[in-house]
Parts: structure tokens; C-alpha cells; sequence
């Protein structure tokens, strides 16, 4: 593992899906070539961070899989790839916290803006509308839990 490994509680990572095509272009919205690359690079840069999932969680929209795939080639082939609720862009982010509150192993997990953003907000004790800290787009932030504190240890944007 990289020194700038957590060896604390529990780790969550929550990433941006990476740019993807619009929906005149492809309703279905899979990643753009430009997307592709971003979403191997942030996850290249993450593994040589010492991430290490034993859980990828995705919205199950096309373009959070593919950004999620690129997480699981290179941080963990053997992580339990999955698609879960409460990872959409409107979904209340109480519910994905309270879910994480459950899991005690390193959690990687791949949404949408605005939901990532209000995520993050709960999830270091400051409500769902504050207007800080920012998410940065299509990129990455990692957080470390203790009890039920969650403290942000990094980010990366693409």
C-alpha cells in the first residue's frame, strides 16, 4: 500500500462518473472517448494511492458502470462489483450514509452530480444544502470513518 493509505476505521471513496456523451448524441449516455481516458487515468492515479476496494458500487447507469470498470481493472479485480440504490442524482444522501454506516471494509462507489456533492456534505456533518465542500467534477474523494465520523483524508480531479 502507498503511504497515502488510510489504515483507519473504514474508507469510503466516492467518485464522479467521468464525462460521458449527451443524451442527443446517445440517450443511453456512455462515456465520451474523452471520458474513456479520464476514468482509466483518475483510476490509475488512484491505485498508485493505495486504493484497494473490496466493494465497487455503481448507480447502474451506463456511464457510472463503465467509469466504475475502470476503478475495478485498476484498483481491485476481485472486488464485488455492484449496482445499488440510493446513488442517484436526486436520491435523499441520508440514505447512502446510512448504508455506509454499515460496512466496515473499504466501500469505492460511482454516482452523479448533485448526489455526490450533498453526499459528501452529510457525510462530514454539515447539511445536505451547505454550500461547502465543493465535489470536484468527474473526480474523486476519499474519507476515513471512525464511529460515525467521517473526515475527508483526499481528493483527485481529473
Amino acid at each position: 500500500m502507498s503511504g497515502d493509505a488510510w489504515t483507519g476505521d473504514a474508507l469510503v471513496y466516492l467518485v464522479h462518473h467521468a464525462p460521458a456523451l449527451g443524451p442527443k448524441e446517445d440517450p443511453q449516455q456512455p462515456l465520451s472517448p474523452v471520458g474513456r481516458a479520464t476514468a482509466d487515468d483518475l483510476a490509475r492515479a488512484a491505485a498508485k494511492r493505495g486504493v484497494h476496494p473490496d466493494a465497487i458500487w455503481h448507480s447502474g447507469k451506463l456511464r457510472a458502470r463503465q467509469t466504475a470498470e475502470a476503478f475495478w481493472r485498476a484498483c481491485n479485480p476481485l472486488a464485488a462489483f455492484t449496482a445499488v440504490r440510493n446513488l442517484q442524482p436526486a436520491d435523499p444522501p441520508e440514505w447512502m450514509r446510512d448504508q455506509l454506516l454499515a460496512e466496515d471494509a473499504p466501500v469505492l462507489l460511482v454516482g452523479h452530480m448533485p448526489h455526490l456533492a450533498r453526499l459528501l456534505r452529510v457525510m462530514v456533518g454539515e447539511s445536505s444544502e451547505s454550500p461547502a465542500p465543493e465535489f470536484p467534477p468527474h473526480g474523486m474523494v476519499c474519507l476515513s470513518r471512525s464511529a460515525s465520523i467521517w473526515t475527508e483524508r483526499w481528493r483527485l480531479a481529473a
